[in-house]
């Protein structure tokens, strides 16, 4: 795969991961339990597939410096931080209310999943952006 596309390719895999978690979502919202668990298993293995992809990404080429400055590096920053603390935060949190969901244990699921679910979100999202401000927008402004 050509260097170019491989952060395309995982800020495609985060927008299908935040895709599929809200279809999960809404699923779950109208009593859709089948649909909810097969869309969540979505969810999980594209953010799955993401996590090994960037590791790949990382080892093969290193870090992506931002070209921007001024607030536009630093809005860049604290969202890049605030999705790496979080996603290292989701991991744990989705392994876990996966494995709840699979053991029925629904009430502790819910719990837990209230509020790992827009962390999950979060992210997802925010590694769009990250994709779009180091890749377009940096390299726009300068």
């Amino acid at each position: 795969m050509p260097a170019d596309l491989h952060p395309l390719l995982n800020a495609c895999l985060n927008a299908t991961s935040a895709v599929l978690l809200y279809l999960g979502w809404r699923a779950i919202r109208r009593g859709q339990r089948s649909r909810h668990r097969t869309l969540m298993i979505a969810a999980f293995a594209s953010s799955s597939v993401f996590l090994a992809s960037y590791l790949l990404r990382f080892a093969i080429s290193g870090t992506t410096k931002y070209v921007g400055s001024g607030g536009d590096k630093v809005a860049y920053l604290v969202i890049l931080f605030s999705h790496m603390v979080l996603a290292m935060a989701v991991v744990p949190m989705a392994l876990r209310g996966l494995w709840l969901a699979h053991t029925q244990q629904f009430d502790r699921h819910r719990r837990l999943m209230r509020v790992a679910w827009p962390i999950w979100m979060y992210v997802s999202v925010t590694g769009v952006v990250v994709y779009l401000m180091l890749y377009h927008v940096g390299p726009a402004l300068q």
